[in-house]
């Protein structure tokens, strides 16, 4: 920003900024007001005699339109001159503040996003969906993000929430984080990889989806660089916000600025202490006038004008505490204050006299030396140098130089408590005497500077020393003696007065400022360091006067004048005396301002336009705002102004500036506008209770028009105020006045007005539980504001009350807006999916508008299952997001929740009426209510809950029973028409019975009723069904089973088929599914399952026995044989169950010996014919090896009737082998091993 107080550029400026607004057109004979130019002719018409106004036009000639536009136009200069006004007044706080300091302790704000910004985060977050992006990520990451997109970011609740300017990129941050922490703690866990590792990746990736293609690092620059902002600022960056908060051009800002001298900060500190005098002498007023504002009780008048002497004391003691070395630069120091500045009595002076030894003035010198002239006498070899020294100070010297070039540029630096110091320079060269003790001294030179002297390097002749032929020696030297902060002017002046320096005679003066209120005019002489005299210039008045006849010497004369003394002083030049004039002045703190004699005639001639070539450069500054009519402006008495309405427009002003800046506020002030505003506050004298209600008016306002404000901030705030007026001020009771007691009370009922209806639109004034802790800083405010006053707590019954209407009428507000966005959604599927059936629908809508749309009954209840979702999804995000926030009321969350369900049982109960009988289409719906209800600790068998179950038991019962009948139906059409052909498991319709068993099971089961009882009802009644209907089948198997035996033939030619394979594994799958669908876990309705297992067990026996009894006849062994293998084949092939071939082969195997034995046992008694023995060897050899090629066990195969066949065969073998022809090759003793 460009430095206001000292530059050519802006002069030049300033000038051609003169030259355009001489040259501006007039509108109907007045010049254009400069607020209404544009920046190309910037300029301020004086105020005064040359802002005349338009004649006004004669009635006839005049339009409505004229007027109203003139009108318009003398408000706007209103405007224009209220608003210059007040940047002054602004303008001064920021450059001298003495009560307040910029905040370091305030909550950072974040910046917030637009509209457009939401857009491109949208996009954005498309494109990685669509998988345009780079990111690479797993797909439990994309559903998260899929569910993000759909639920908060389309959301038309965070639409509004950044239209109020409430929405941050952190808010957007932190509701994936909670969005995503439960998605990822339910997540199995994997070894090596932990929850949280997983989070921070998921967040990682998060951020760069949101910051896209931007560069990081320019991001952060910029994050960094707006956060310091949001900080502390600077001056110039104060100055420049309040320009753009104020509407005041920089041109009007500069020359403000010069003309009020904001770069001088002892102008400042004077112009505050005429403010602070004015408003106790405004308070000394206001007791004799007796011009109160009307308070809530008489006595507080007095106490009135109390707070206001000590808020002015309390002013003084602030600026007293001040270091008076304060420059142009803030210094966030805290504010000192002794024990000795807490009040001020401006009465007693003799206590606040000053001695010689309060003055210490400490000045730093700088001595360079550059080069002597004039030494012609030594030879050029021969060695020089210098040497300096501060009278009662150290010694220094510059380098050797030699005599034909004696240059050094060598600088010395001294301090020194002397205003009057002598400075001694002596030039040297070395001595060539061998016996010499010490260097000759060629010259010296003596200086007396002042703070006034030449900085720049000068040639000062040279005394020479006795000896030395050079007699014109000179040397150039610069010494620049520094002023201290608290000198505030010095030089000779002339001066006499009664008490003090009582002969006219010129001597060396300083004004010296010892603190903020206390200054000294002090005379020095030569080389010391306590003035001879002082003046204290505490109760003078300073001012220009005539030249006094008698006193001889000084040109231009002033005075200061007391009560019973009068100082005069006298300057040799005229701009001498402006400066000191000004000086004192300031110093004096009085409200009269003296007047230069040279300007009253300028004034008065009306002629040249330049100022006095004599007169300072803030005389020239002054002369040129008085000008462009800002002399009123500056000159104005702050305490004729009505402080409270200027500072309600520019807390008014600021705070639309602030809403309308890049951060997420929520009201909140930066730090620098707080700053500013404190100042003023101060400074001024503004009531904080006023400063609060006209905040929370301004903030109500807002809010009300659907900005975003903390309620925390509404808090502090209302505080102040119900501390204020209800008298319990923390420190102690204040003056209330009628006009803050009725406001507050007008505010405190917009307040709960306002409250209640955001607890009532909680979700959309507050969506997905931001701002952080703003719901819960709500209700807390809501029982502040019911509060009858300060101490006395509400009762919580009252309360409870307030949020229970406030939640009852939040639930009809949030089921009737998600209806409607049902319905938009609805449509909006219809048109994407049918557009010419929706089209077609639109019309008929347009057509019969009287009969209603005609709708299906599937398709209201699809429409009913939808918005149960969207239902669901609203429950679970206040659980999620606003739940905590009511934690106190959890009971009425819950109450919430009832209602809000009991309004969707109203459309649920509506759409399962118009559903045709014995249809089940509308069971998903239960099932995704009851799965979410189920699980909720307050809502599981609430009252919503127990209707639902009402509902649907009468349906579930005749689902049952329906299903019950048809299956029954199913098996005995099944089994007439069964074809026995294997169906995976077992036949077809076994296969179709116990897949309906289990879905019915399984479907019951997914109910998960709630209601214990009669959910243990369905269970035993499912199982018991399915134990009936199981053993149903069983005995039609095994009927079926007899049935085909007896139809097959007995002959060798027999072979065991497949369809009574397929019986022994519908036998095998029954026992299977008896376990899974019999099977009951409660005690003895075990029965179920065994009872079924005993039938299954003792029908498979039976079967086993009709199939080993199946045997051909004797008649050939080869046929016999083959038979066997065969049989034994199949049935290992196409029985499913190893046990039962097992006991089936280990049954035949013993069957069949015993029927050998039994035979052979027969005809013991008889020997038996070769070709019966052939036969009968083969077999047994043949059965023996295929059996044991089975698996049948070595304990079975040699059974005792084995034993007795073989012995007997082998007997036989014997007998016959002696016979004639013998047995041609046929033994017993080689079966083992013959093929």
């Amino acid at each position: 920003m460009l430095d206001p107080s000292s530059s050519e550029e802006e002069t030049d400026e300033i000038l051609e900024e003169e030259r355009k607004v001489v040259a501006a057109p007039k509108v109907g004979g007045a010049r254009v007001s400069p607020s209404r130019t544009s920046e190309s002719s910037v300029g301020l018409q004086p105020s005064r005699s040359s802002n005349v106004r338009p004649s006004s036009p004669s009635p006839s000639v005049a339009s409505e339109k004229e007027k109203e536009d003139l009108e318009k136009m003398q408000r706007e200069e209103e405007e224009r001159k209220k608003r210059l006004q007040l940047y002054v007044f602004v303008m001064r706080c920021i450059a001298y503040p003495f009560n307040a300091k910029q905040p370091t302790d305030m909550a950072r704000r974040q910046q917030k996003i637009s509209k457009q910004q939401l857009q491109t985060v949208k996009e954005r977050f498309q494109s990685f969906l669509n998988g345009d992006t780079q990111i690479v990520a797993d797909e439990a990451f994309i559903n998260a993000v899929q569910s993000y997109y759909e639920v908060f970011l389309k959301s038309d609740r965070v639409s509004r929430m950044v239209q109020s300017g409430g929405c941050s990129a952190a808010d957007s941050r932190e509701v994936f984080k909670k969005h995503i922490e439960k998605r990822v703690r339910s997540l199995p866990e994997i070894d090596g990889l932990s929850k949280e590792t997983v989070l921070s990746s998921w967040i990682a990736k998060f951020d760069t989806i949101y910051r896209g293609e931007e560069d990081p690092r320019k991001h952060q620059q910029r994050m960094t660089a707006s956060a310091a902002s949001e900080l502390i600022l600077s001056k110039d960056q104060l100055y420049e916000m309040f320009q753009g908060i104020l509407g005041i051009k920089k041109f009007e800002h500069q020359l403000l600025y010069n003309a009020c001298q904001l770069d001088n900060p002892d102008e400042q500190a004077a112009q505050i202490r005429r403010e602070l005098d004015g408003r106790l002498q405004m308070a000394d007023q206001i007791a004799r006038g007796g011009k109160f504002p009307r308070f809530v009780s008489r006595e507080m008048e007095a106490m009135y004008i109390e707070e206001l002497k000590s808020s002015v004391n309390l002013l003084m003691a602030n600026l007293e505490s001040m270091p008076v070395s304060k420059g142009g630069e803030f210094k966030l120091q805290k504010l000192k204050r002794g024990h000795n500045t807490s009040i001020i009595d401006m009465g007693q002076e003799d206590e606040n006299q000053l001695s010689k030894s309060d003055v210490v003035l400490s000045f730093t010198l700088e001595v360079v030396i550059m080069e002597v002239q004039g030494l012609k006498s030594l030879a050029p070899n021969r060695i020089v140098y210098c040497t300096m020294e501060v009278e009662g100070g150290q010694k220094l010297q510059t380098d050797q130089a030699e005599a034909s070039k004696p240059t050094w540029g060598t600088q010395g630096d001294f301090t020194t408590t002397h205003p009057l110091p002598a400075v001694k320079v002596k030039l040297f060269t070395e001595s060539t005497g061998v016996l010499a003790l010490e260097d000759k001294e060629l010259g010296r030179v003596v200086l007396h500077p002042t703070p006034n002297s030449p900085k720049q390097a000068e040639l000062h002749k040279m005394t020479v020393s006795k000896g030395c032929p050079d007699s014109d020696l000179k040397i150039k030297l610069a010494v620049r003696m520094d002023k201290p902060q608290n000198m505030k002017h010095c030089g000779y002046l002339w001066a006499i007065g009664k008490n003090v320096w009582k002969r006219w005679k010129k001597r060396f003066f300083v004004l010296v400022q010892v603190s903020q209120y206390t200054f000294a005019m002090c005379s020095y002489r030569e080389k010391k360091a306590e003035p001879v005299e002082l003046l204290q210039l505490d109760g003078y008045t300073v001012d220009y006067t005539d030249p006094q006849p008698g006193l001889d010497g000084g040109r231009t004369f002033f005075n200061a004048v007391k009560e019973g003394d009068t100082v005069i002083f006298a300057s040799d030049d005229e701009q001498d005396r402006i400066l000191w004039v000004q000086a004192m002045y300031r110093a004096t703190g009085q409200s009269h301002k003296p007047v230069p004699p040279t300007q009253v005639q300028k004034l008065n001639a009306k002629g040249g336009t330049a100022p006095q070539l004599d007169a300072p450069i803030s005389q020239f500054y002054a002369d040129r705002a008085q000008k462009h009519g800002m002399d009123e402006f500056i000159s104005a008495n702050p305490c004729s102004f009505d402080h409270a309405s200027l500072f309600e427009m520019l807390q008014r002003l600021t705070l639309d500036h602030r809403l309308n800046d890049s951060y997420s506020c929520l009201g909140w002030f930066s730090p620098g506008q707080v700053f500013v505003l404190d100042e003023y506050c101060a400074r001024n004298g503004v009531r904080g209770c006023h400063r609060h209600l006209c905040y929370l008016r301004d903030l109500l306002e807002r809010a009300e028009n659907g900005a975003m404000i903390d309620p925390t901030l509404l808090h502090y705030s209302f505080a102040f105020c119900a501390s204020h007026v209800h008298g319990n001020r923390p420190d102690g009771i204040g003056t209330v006045s009628v006009d803050e007691k009725e406001r507050f009370e007008g505010i405190k009922d917009r307040l709960r007005v306002l409250l209640e209806n955001q607890i009532t639109h909680f979700r959309y004034c507050f969506p997905f539980g931001r701002p952080e802790g703003a719901l819960k800083a709500t209700l807390s405010l809501l029982e502040r504001v019911l509060m009858k006053d300060i101490v006395t707590p509400v009762p919580q019954e009252e309360v409870k009350n307030v949020i229970r209407k406030c939640l009852e009428q939040a639930a009809l507000v949030n089921y009737q807006r998600l209806s409607e966005y049902a319905k938009v959604e609805g449509k909006k599927r219809e048109m994407y999916e049918h557009p010419v059936f929706c089209l077609a629908s639109q019309v008929m809508d347009l057509t019969i508008q009287n009969v209603g749309r005609l709708v299906t009954p599937a398709k209201k209840l699809e429409d009913t299952i939808r918005l149960a979702e969207l239902v669901i999804e609203v429950l679970q995000q206040n659980e999620e997001h606003h739940a905590e926030a009511f934690a106190w009321w959890s009971d009425l969350m819950v109450e919430h929740a009832e209602t809000f369900l009991s309004l969707y049982a109203v459309d649920m109960d509506a759409a399962l009426e118009v559903q045709p009988p014995d249809s089940w289409d509308s069971f998903p719906l239960f099932q995704l209510l009851n799965d979410f209800l189920r699980v909720d600790y307050n809502l599981c068998n609430g009252k919503f809950h127990k209707h639902l179950q009402d509902l649907y038991a009468p349906l579930v019962v005749r689902y049952v029973d329906l299903m019950e009948s048809s299956i029954a139906q199913s098996i005995h059409r099944g089994f007439e028409r069964e074809t026995w052909e294997p169906v995976n498991n077992g036949s077809g319709t076994s296969e179709d019975l116990f897949w309906k068993l289990d879905a019915l099971q399984t479907f019951i089961r997914d109910l998960h009723w709630p209601e214990e009882e009669f959910g243990k009802h369905l269970e035993t009644r499912l199982k018991l069904m399915s134990s009936d209907m199981i053993e149903s089948c069983v005995k039609r198997t095994r009927a079926a089973f007899e049935a085909k035996l007896q139809r097959s033939s007995r002959t060798a030619d027999f072979r065991v088929p497949q369809s009574i394979c397929t019986m022994f594994n519908v036998m095998v799958d029954a026992r299977a599914q008896s376990a899974k669908l019999c099977a009951m876990e409660l005690g003895q309705e075990r029965q179920y399952h065994s009872q079924i297992d005993n039938l299954i067990e003792e029908t498979v026996k039976e079967m086993i026995t009709l199939l080993v009894a199946k045997k051909p006849g004797m008649d050939v062994a080869d046929s016999y044989v083959t038979f066997v293998r065969h049989s034994q084949d199949m049935l290992r092939d196409k029985v499913n169950e190893e046990m039962y071939i097992e006991r089936l082969f280990d049954q035949w195997y013993t069957s069949t010996m015993n029927l050998l034995g039994t035979w052979l046992t027969d005809r013991m008694d008889l020997q038996l014919h070769v070709y019966q023995l052939k036969i009968l060897i083969r077999i047994v050899k043949k059965k023996y090896r295929d059996f044991r090629l089975q698996g049948v066990l070595d304990s079975t195969l040699n059974s005792k009737m084995y034993d007795t066949v073989r012995n007997r065969l082998m007997l036989e073998e014997a007998t016959a082998s002696v016979r004639e022809g013998g047995m041609q090759g046929i033994s017993m003793k080689d079966s083992d091993t013959e093929d």
